[in-house]
């Protein structure tokens, strides 16, 4: 018995992924929660951040009023800012262009 190897003609057409729109994650600054609360809840929001960069972003919010938390997908940047809106921060997300 033997068994014939077909190959498939080479397409010429090729698919061109484009990489996923980035959206960014910003913290506005408030007057109600303490910055070791604003720490904490950064830390524990985005895990991937570490305390010297929740710092940095906390005090980047105090002092120009809002601060780039994370460039991410659509769907996580929607989880973070709804997270860090539920505790009581002021988030918002917009297009990374």
């Amino acid at each position: 018995m033997t068994t014939d190897v077909i190959e498939k003609p080479s397409s010429s057409t090729s698919t061109v992924r484009k990489p996923a729109p980035r959206y960014r994650v910003l913290l506005h600054n408030d007057d109600f929660n303490s910055m070791e609360y604003v720490v904490q809840t950064l830390m524990q929001t985005v895990p991937s951040i570490t305390q010297p960069q929740a710092v940095d972003i906390m005090m980047e919010a105090h002092s120009n009023g809002t601060a780039l938390v994370i460039t991410c997908a659509l769907e996580p940047a929607e989880f973070y800012s709804e997270t860090l809106k539920n505790h009581g921060l002021t988030s918002t997300i917009e297009p990374d262009e």
